[in-house]
């Protein structure tokens, strides 16, 4: 028979986990990418902002972009490093989150369209004339890079949605992926984040002689931080603020090389209303 003060204890200790839950600033961030250099960069993200914010800062993972989201959504995490679509998805769900900070480079984002060397297909101005007997794969469904702005592309090229234009078409489920499937030759063509391809290609990744970028997108808005707008009652007034200041004050080149960043900027809503637009003319949400 369990004891009354065994029954207290439980209690206690439940108020204290709360408790403790409540002081703990949790962040996520779209799996865009291998999931060990993902957590190695995120683990300095957190030990900056402990340090700077003056509370306990934890990371968490998730295994897809929709997870990423929900857990916006249902407040398990008050930060999150979002692509173009998924912070706008999160932002639809979320009344009064706000996109706080951006990487420099973020503002100019652009997507590589690569091919096996089996297809024969050079670097060329536009996309070719003719891509139906081929197979392609994007990352994941909700990316900006990966999915939402190839697709874009392809429709405003052909004329046609991908289905019909591909003999097959893919989705991998982060950048990483569809690099490494394109240069096996699993896929004959895919599209990705040019972050992703010029990090693997530093790091000895790409082999060239078996798969190359074919065309390169114009820029587009994409990555950003963006937190929900409740944080200040949780966490005390003026906390969001601080936590914008402290993102936009990263110097370390031990962080920013990891996204890689030159450094963080300034951000809004307003900064993705192509992206919200883009998304709604090919279906991908509503209007």
């Amino acid at each position: 028979m369990i004891s009354v003060r065994h029954i207290l204890c439980i209690i206690l200790l439940s108020l204290i986990t709360s408790f403790v839950q409540a002081k703990t600033f949790v962040f996520t961030a779209i799996p865009d990418e291998d999931e060990t250099r993902l957590k190695q960069r995120f683990d300095k993200v957190a030990d900056y902002l402990s340090r700077e914010l003056g509370v306990d800062v934890t990371y968490v993972p998730v295994k897809s972009y929709a997870a990423a989201v929900a857990a916006f959504r249902n407040n398990q995490v008050q930060l999150a490093w979002f692509g173009g679509l998924s912070g706008v998805q999160a932002r639809r769900l979320v009344p009064g989150s706000i996109a706080i900070a951006q990487g420099e480079e973020d503002q100019y984002f652009k997507s590589y369209f690569i091919a096996h060397r089996s297809t024969g297909l050079k670097a060329a101005a536009t996309l070719p004339k003719q891509l139906d007997p081929l197979t392609f794969t994007f990352g994941s469904k909700s990316s900006t890079s990966g999915r939402l702005m190839p697709e874009f592309y392809l429709r405003q090229h052909f004329q046609k949605s991908p289905d019909s234009l591909f003999k097959q078409v893919g989705f991998s489920g982060n950048h990483s992926r569809t690099l490494a499937l394109v240069q096996s030759g699993a896929y004959q063509l895919g599209a990705l984040n040019y972050k992703v391809w010029e990090n693997e290609l530093r790091a000895g990744k790409i082999d060239l002689e078996k798969v190359s970028i074919i065309w390169e997108t114009p820029n587009y808005p994409d990555y950003q931080w963006t937190i929900r707008g409740d944080v200040d009652a949780r966490f005390g007034e003026g906390f969001k603020a601080k936590v914008q200041a402290t993102l936009l004050a990263i110097e370390d080149l031990n962080i920013l090389d990891a996204f890689p960043r030159k450094s963080f900027i300034k951000a809004n809503n307003s900064d993705y209303q192509p992206i919200k637009d883009t998304a709604v003319s090919i279906g991908l949400i509503d209007g």
